[in-house]
């Protein structure tokens, strides 16, 4: 299968390419040991889609440890491709294959307007990296025409902010020191923009695929508590605002977010529950 030259080019939403080109991205290269442990029961539940020999999308595949299960499953014969718009975090699943001696390609570029071969893969995954795009019909219609006929779309998704209260104790906790804390707008690309059931399933049928099946999944996950400051302080909008900050008030934000978090602390260790949507459809025969 071949793979052409990366296209992202103007078509990329500006916002977000600058957004994980920058320090968002940068915090998530750093924060890569800690986030894989805690996201592991995805990258399992993802790569279980993955037969051998399978060729394989990996949509918004960050520091790429989705990509690298998924060729491990894959074996020799198949081939995996991650993307994300992110250089840092490409750049970082990079070295990683080299370094873990896995067969993967990384492609720097925006899924949404990427040109991939047409019909190319049997399935697509995504854990947490498809709900960033700024016209989510046209950028699941253009992974679509990337799918063979019958290929299978499988991604995990955050469902809202009030069944999962540990992404945003962070900003709750920081937001009376940090007024200009962007507050999320449900509706624009973001962790929580698939997080309406309805709206999801809309836009997947809209962009021309079938089958679609979306399940509740709810996943214990945890951290130690010695990991808790080093996950805020490189993750999510707090992360990105603590880059800028140093002295009293940067030592008063961490504070105040550490107890913030005081709810999730059981026996030494951090936990909480992903509520999650799994969602599964299927590429129909071309027309």
């Amino acid at each position: 299968m071949d793979v052409p030259p990366d296209t992202a080019g103007g078509q990329a939403d500006r916002g977000q390419k600058a957004l994980w080109s920058g320090v968002a991205g940068r915090g998530w290269v750093a924060a890569q040991e800690l986030l894989d442990r805690m996201y592991q029961p995805f990258e399992d539940l993802l790569a279980e889609s993955v037969a051998l020999g399978a060729q394989v999308l990996d949509v918004g595949c960050g520091v790429g440890a989705t990509t690298l299960a998924a060729a491990r499953r894959a074996g020799e014969c198949g081939r995996c491709v991650g993307v994300d718009i992110s250089e840092p975090m490409i750049e970082a699943a990079r070295l990683r294959t080299e370094r873990e001696a896995v067969p993967a390609l990384f492609l720097h570029g925006d899924a949404a307007s990427h040109t991939f071969q047409p019909a190319a893969f049997d399935v697509i995954i995504s854990r947490f990296g498809v709900m960033f795009f700024d016209d989510a019909v046209g950028a699941f219609a253009n992974l679509r025409g990337a799918a063979r006929a019958g290929g299978r779309l499988r991604f995990v998704a955050w469902r809202g902010p009030a069944e999962n209260p540990f992404l945003t104790a962070a900003e709750q906790a920081a937001s009376p020191m940090l007024p200009g804390l962007a507050s999320r707008d449900p509706d624009a690309p973001g962790p929580f923009a698939l997080a309406r059931q309805d709206h999801t399933r809309r836009v997947l049928a809209d962009s021309g695929w079938t089958g679609i099946d979306i399940e509740r999944l709810d996943v214990p996950c945890s951290l130690s508590e010695a990991e808790l400051e080093r996950y805020f302080t490189l993750v999510g909008p707090v992360g990105r605002a603590l880059a800028e900050l140093d002295g009293d008030l940067r030592a008063k934000v961490i504070e105040a977010v550490r107890t913030g978090f005081a709810p999730f602390l059981q026996d030494g260790r951090v936990r909480y529950t992903a509520a999650c949507w799994a969602v599964n459809a299927v590429a129909p025969p071309a027309r």
